[in-house]
């Protein structure tokens, strides 16, 4: 007697689960850690340099920075039971703390008791959020469309000052920042990113990116814009050295700061997990949001051991998958190993941070506006009928105001400060909180919907038929117009009560009554007649 043998399970034919060729995997994980290499090597440097520390220090915190984004990158991208994602998603130092630990460490009496106290604050403010990440992940019934839409807009938009800057060459303070060199340098970068990317071969589009920057590099050596001459100095392989600065310091002021320092990165990998949900077209969950939102703060709560901050997932590569279309976590996870790799064998680290700034500011133009276009497409969706337009205007304009003037909170407390200076962290505040307000709560929200959107219907004349737009079509005994919406057949004198119907309901709800309706009755009481069409 033989039993029956079951069916292996068919493989997942989830996008973001497809398995490349070996080769292919490593080329687009490379292209990965070269599109937020700058990103996270920035806050060491900076963290360092306000520290002051020697630059063989700032070199072992940027060699841990990059080996816990490699690890945290994988924990992300490949996932265990509870932690991770399993999605494209690239982690690394988060921004977003910089001049957090900056005010830590200048208020401290030396550089090491202030990178301690960091290092505390992070420890304790990660544990803090490792336990509210499951309240977040419950919140996704309030990221509709109109709100993630918001969100992936501004990710993009609030990251084009950064590309902007690297294109210029990254130092304010250098004599050659914003030079053409630098710029026309980036420019070249920009311009061979869109060739390779109408090129009808798939892999060099794909590869894009990483070519563009391969090549803006070569171009930049005999201009004298890339120096490569440092690349052997120093060792080859170099682990970590856990608390290489002592052990953490735990004071109250540092971890309230950093704690609400580490909601705001809540709320950023919360709308990155959604964004790159909606690139890639995975389901996005609860679940899955707090297993992402656990692997950021568990990874977070590591790093501090290895002297490095806090991690968060990198927008910019969100807007690397968009571009290129490649959407296997499996790529992320070849980079995460890659920068690994980069953390214990320093000189692959020099090599990379060889790269021309505005090499990278190119590619960044590119990356971060494809960002911004795929919130736009999420926003193309969504139904205006009602308040949601008010909603996309608001939030926009409420997150673009930390990106036009930086300045603008600095007289706030510093815990408002901290949260509304990021237009990411600002404009999905605000979105959620309208549509919470407008679509959440039903009571007291006007039956003809926002003054934005207030328009008189769309109608003609039984006798005028032939008088129709573009795409409009009769389908079924209705005449329906290009966006598949009927389009009333009146007789004259039905259109006639149906614009009085509309101007007195107009006024009944203080909105202004449409020039289109009052031009039209004007006509009527003049001459005696009805304009031909109707809108």
């Amino acid at each position: 007697m033989t039993s029956k043998s079951k069916n292996p399970a068919p493989p997942s034919t989830a996008p973001e689960d497809e398995r490349l060729p070996f080769g292919r995997t490593v080329a687009f994980g490379l292209q990965h850690v070269l599109t937020m290499y700058g990103g996270i090597i920035a806050p060491p440097l900076i963290i360092g340099q306000a520290a002051g520390l020697s630059s063989d220090q700032i070199a072992l915190l940027v060699a841990c920075c990059l080996f816990i984004g490699g690890l945290a990158t994988i924990l992300q991208s490949w996932g265990i039971p509870f932690f991770g994602s399993k999605l494209p998603l690239v982690q690394g130092t988060s921004f977003a703390s910089v001049s957090t630990m900056g005010a830590i460490v200048s208020g401290a009496p030396d550089h090491v008791h202030g990178l301690q106290s960091v290092f505390g604050s992070v420890i304790v403010s990660a544990a803090i959020g490792f336990l509210i990440a499951p309240f977040f992940a419950k919140i996704i019934r309030f990221f509709p469309p109109v709100v993630t839409g918001v969100v992936i807009t501004m990710i993009g938009v609030s990251l084009t000052p950064v590309a902007a800057n690297w294109a210029m060459g990254g130092n304010a303070k250098a004599e050659n920042y914003g030079s053409l060199q630098n710029i026309g340098l980036a420019a070249l970068v920009f311009a061979l990113t869109i060739l390779f990317s109408k090129l009808g071969n798939a892999a060099i589009s794909r590869l894009s990116i990483l070519i563009a920057m391969v090549v803006g590099t070569l171009v930049a050596i005999p201009l004298g814009m890339a120096d490569f001459s440092k690349v052997g100095t120093g060792a080859i392989f170099a682990f970590p050295q856990p608390l290489a600065f002592g052990m953490p310091v735990f004071e109250v002021g540092a971890i309230l700061s950093m704690t609400i320092v580490v909601i705001v990165i809540l709320t950023e990998t919360t709308a990155d997990i959604l964004a790159v949900g909606e690139i890639t077209g995975a389901k996005v969950d609860s679940k899955r949001i707090a297993n992402g939102l656990r692997a950021d703060m568990a990874s977070t709560f590591v790093a501090p051991f290895f002297n490095t901050f806090t991690q968060s997932a990198f927008a910019q590569n969100v807007g690397l998958v968009a571009i290129t279309g490649v959407k296997s976590r499996f790529v992320v996870t070849a980079g995460g190993g890659i920068l690994v790799v980069l953390g214990l064998l320093p000189i692959l680290g020099r090599v990379v941070a060889a790269i021309p700034t505005p090499v990278l500011g190119g590619a960044g133009i590119v990356l971060f506006g494809t960002v911004a276009a795929s919130g736009i497409r999420t926003l193309s969706k969504v139904n205006y009928d009602g308040y949601n337009l008010i909603i996309v205007g608001a939030s926009i304009a409420f997150g673009g105001i930390p990106i036009v003037k930086p300045e603008f909170y600095n007289h706030f407390p510093g815990w408002a400060a901290t949260i509304l200076h990021s237009g990411i962290s600002s404009a999905a505040i605000m979105a959620v909180l309208l549509n919470i307000i407008f679509n959440e709560i039903q009571g007291g929200n006007s039956k003809k919907g926002s003054v934005f959107v207030a328009a008189p219907p769309r109608m003609v004349r039984e006798e005028e038929l032939d008088n129709l737009e573009d795409g409009d079509s009769y389908i079924g005994g209705k005449l329906v117009d290009a966006g598949g919406n009927e389009v009333k057949v009146v007789t004259a004198q039905q259109q006639l009560t149906e614009l009085k119907r509309h101007a007195k309901a107009c006024e009944k709800n203080n909105v202004p009554v449409p020039e289109s309706v009052t031009a039209a009755l004007q006509k009527i009481e003049r001459d005696g007649t009805l304009p031909s069409g109707g809108h």
